[in-house]
């Protein structure tokens, strides 16, 4: 596909490894869009560009990737601070030996002076720790982009490193994100039809998925859904509109207790329905209770080894969502969740962030909607499925190239890895002057008489850049095998 488009004619199956990292070739036919750089199959697509140039997706992430290796992370401001005192110790120690030397050294002083203050300062040209640092950070990005996670921010690299919670939204995160009507019990005085058309006439509007889910019921059930009007929608409560003259409502418990009305009647129901883990909604016609609805969404197939990785890797696993507490719990328990704070808005996602934070450590906050974009802003470290809204990637540090929450425990250990190479690159980019900058300066002479020549220094000086590189290399390794699509 040469740019990213809209399908206008044809059939076919295209491979996009190289977006979602899914080997299986996707089904593409009119109305769905395809993305530039992807392979189509045997079929024939005519496509309306939509995006090219700098906009298409793949140059975004070539755009990202590039940023973030280009950032200096914070433990790169320490190296800045320790080499602005080690250059002028440097120099200062090298004209000590040439002084040392003229005055001390054996005829001819001034040869054996030059000679060896000249060591002095090659053998201790910081190359070695100025590539320390953007050796491993090139590298540890690069590995992370074929393993389909991007860092948009540098420092997201290093601040993943530090957290010890990590907490996950629901909807589209942990679950598939495409939910369906599970159930439908009305109440007294209201047909089953007639209320599900009405909800679906309320909701088309929306572009929640458990709207999607009650529209497209209504369409199995060829239930035309009428023209809305007065639309308008609150995140964390629900929908509103009127329908065929009459005024509809559709939400979580807390929008029927906020209009005055009881619940109760179906609690045992939805407590039924929550224990399986199906969502609990509630359609309110004309100001009265008229029905709970359920709607299920299944967990992806790949959220348990996920959970079960970052439990590994010793962190702690929690759930912000506004969903239904009993359905929330249902799903930590089925996950092996240590918290669970349900029923909040987005801006109680926040609150509960900023309390996690409060308890000692960093936390990452793993979205993929709109509602999402506060917490992945507030978080320490946002990390958002690519899957999900624009508005959610643009909040995140970190976008995970498809919708595979493993990509999370991938990045944390990546994360990890080049941190700790880059620790041993400093580590030995220090040992290494500290070691041979005594013998450069003739330390070992009035014993052995061993003097170091600048041409050994300069191999010597040259070699540590050469180790330094060189483990930085060792990230390609990192992570696990990359898909066929990101060799």
């Amino acid at each position: 596909m040469p740019v990213d488009g809209l399908v206008v004619e044809g059939d076919s199956h295209v491979d996009e490894a190289m977006i979602s990292g899914e080997p299986m070739p996707v089904a593409k036919a009119t109305g769905d869009e395809v993305i530039g750089g992807t392979v189509n199959g045997a079929g024939a697509l005519t496509v309306r560009a939509t995006r090219v140039g700098a906009d298409t997706v793949l140059s975004q992430i070539v755009r990202m990737v590039e940023d973030a290796q280009g950032a200096k992370l914070p433990i790169q401001a320490l190296v800045d601070r320790v080499t602005a005192w080690f250059v002028p110790a440097i120099m200062g120690l090298s004209a000590a030996t040439f002084a040392a030397w003229l005055v001390f050294g054996p005829e001819p002083a001034l040869a054996f002076a030059l000679v060896n203050a000249v060591a002095v300062l090659i053998i201790a040209c910081p190359c070695a720790m100025g590539l320390a640092t953007p050796t491993a950070i090139m590298v540890g990005t690069g590995r992370a982009a074929e393993l389909g996670v991007l860092f948009r921010r540098g420092d997201a690299l290093q601040a993943l490193s530090g957290i010890s919670v990590v907490a996950l939204d629901k909807t589209g995160t942990l679950t598939e994100g495409r939910p369906s009507l599970n159930a439908i019990y009305v109440a007294a005085g209201f047909d089953e039809d007639t209320v599900l058309r009405l909800v679906a006439a309320a909701e088309q509007l929306s572009e929640h998925p458990v709207a999607r889910a009650l529209v497209a019921a209504a369409e199995k059930r060829s239930l035309a859904p009428a023209q809305a009007t007065d639309f308008r929608a609150e995140p964390g409560f629900g929908v509103f509109a009127r329908v065929d003259g009459r005024d509809v409502a559709v939400g979580a418990e807390r929008l029927v207790r906020r209009m005055g009305l009881d619940p109760s009647p179906f609690s045992t129901e939805a407590a039924g329905l929550a224990a399986e883990g199906a969502t609990p909604l509630y359609a309110v016609v004309d100001g009265r209770l008229a029905a709970l609805i359920a709607v299920a969404d299944a967990i992806k197939p790949t959220t348990p080894a996920a959970i079960a990785a970052l439990h590994g890797l010793g962190l702690s696993v929690g759930m912000l969502t506004g969903d239904d507490r009993r359905t929330a719990e249902a799903v930590a328990r089925r996950l092996k969740i240590d918290t669970v704070v349900a029923e909040v808005l987005p801006g109680g996602k926040v609150d509960a962030l900023r309390r996690l934070q409060g308890n000692g450590g960093g936390v990452a906050f793993v979205g993929d909607g709109i509602n999402d974009a506060p917490a992945l802003a507030a978080a320490d470290v946002g990390i958002a499925i690519g899957t999900g809204t624009d508005i959610a990637i643009e909040a995140a540090d970190v976008v995970l190239m498809g919708g595979d929450l493993n990509g999370v425990p991938t990045a944390i250990a990546l994360s990890n890895a080049t941190l700790k190479t880059i620790r041993q690159n400093l580590f030995w980019a220090f040992a290494y002057n500290a070691a041979l900058i005594p013998v450069a300066a003739g330390a070992l002479y009035p014993a052995f008489g061993i003097l170091l020549s600048p041409a050994l220094a300069a191999g010597a000086m040259a070699l540590s850049s050469v180790f330094v590189v060189t483990n930085a290399l060792r990230l390609r390794r990192a992570g696990g095998a990359p898909s066929e699509a990101n060799p």
